[in-house]
């Protein structure tokens, strides 16, 4: 009789899109963190993706340090009304915006000010 030990390698992975790999890399410049950069680009992906399909519920710092809980969405049945297509992506800038639903008008956060999606 023979024993046998089996090993097995237990691999994880991740896919992630061009975009979000985009905003990890202009994150982790940023930030000086590679890990923080992976990480807030996966929050990013995460928020956009909740606002796309409804009303996002998160958290960032706004520019001057304060910190901001909103309420926002991009979903086109929520805030077709409000745009009105002559702008310029934020993306480009290195944000990403939103139709601020308490305020009733569209901002937008630096990616790397992210620090929860509910």
């Amino acid at each position: 009789m023979y024993n046998y030990k089996i090993h097995t390698t237990m691999i994880q992975a991740l896919a992630i899109s061009s975009s979000t790999v985009v905003r990890a890399t202009v994150i982790a410049q940023r930030t000086n963190s590679e890990e923080i950069g992976i990480i807030k680009a996966m929050m990013i992906a995460q928020l956009k993706e909740k606002l796309a399909n409804g009303v996002a519920h998160f958290i960032f710092i706004k520019k001057n340090g304060e910190v901001r809980e909103a309420w926002g969405t991009t979903n086109p049945s929520l805030s077709a009304k409000h745009i009105n297509g002559n702008g310029v992506s934020r993306e480009v800038y290195k944000t990403t915006a939103y139709f601020d639903i308490e305020k009733g008008g569209w901002r937008s956060l630096r990616w790397e000010s992210i620090v929860k999606v509910f």
